[in-house]
């Protein structure tokens, strides 16, 4: 089901999966230390895990003493660890049942994620992955905004027909350096309130919150 163009609303939601669609962080923290003794870069004390939630990718690294040539190998790495522990990683709650009323509306949707597109599918399942109309996985860690433009492009849509929403800064920044509308949730990686102070189009605290605002035609 799709709108008819004369129809208000986006044509096309872009949607993040880690921290967005899919609980991940936990898992995450789980292995991340692991990674750092691997990789020689700092290790994450539990003490500093909440005020590194307030930070964007690009100080998180910098905090972390990662050179940028070893950013790929460590995203390498943690893919295969995401793989292999797809099955420790949930859909948030509300999550199958946003899917399910956004493309019930109407409403296209699209995954862009840094993660394999495999890992993507498996922890959305079947019937959440036939939701999704378009997957563009495996962007580099700051590499959104390029995976964006080709996913756009592909889908012949405009940026500013596009909502784009996630729950890191580099999402936002990924939208906003296309020209596209940003939502942020207040459920994942970064800490709300450091989404909330760069002043996104819409702040979702929930996912039927996502649901609810797409299902109004005045959404766009």
């Amino acid at each position: 089901m799709t709108r008819s163009p004369g129809e208000a609303g986006p044509s096309l939601v872009v949607l993040d999966f880690d921290g967005t669609l899919a609980d991940s962080f936990d898992w995450f923290c789980s292995v991340l230390n692991g990674v750092a003794d691997r990789y020689r870069f700092r290790r994450v004390e539990a003490h500093e895990v909440e005020a590194l939630r307030l930070q964007g990718a690009r100080a998180i690294v910098s905090h972390l003493g990662i050179p940028r040539w070893k950013l790929p190998f460590i995203a390498r790495h943690m893919h295969a660890l995401a793989a292999r522990d797809a099955a420790r990683i949930a859909l948030f709650p509300g999550v199958p049942a946003m899917l399910a009323d956004l493309r019930d509306a109407g409403v296209p949707l699209a995954i862009l994620s840094s993660n394999r597109a495999d890992t993507v599918r498996r922890v959305l399942g079947a019937e959440n992955a036939d939701r999704i109309e378009a997957y563009a996985c495996g962007a580099s860690l700051f590499g959104k905004a390029r995976r964006l433009r080709t996913l756009l492009a592909r889908r012949r849509v405009t940026p500013a027909r596009a909502l784009c929403i996630g729950d890191e800064v580099r999402d936002l920044e990924a939208a906003r350096a296309l020209g596209c509308s940003f939502g942020a949730v207040a459920w994942g990686y970064t800490d709300a309130r450091a989404l909330a102070a760069l002043g996104p189009e819409h702040l979702f605290a929930e996912p039927a919150d996502i649901a609810s605002l797409l299902r109004r035609p005045e959404s766009v």
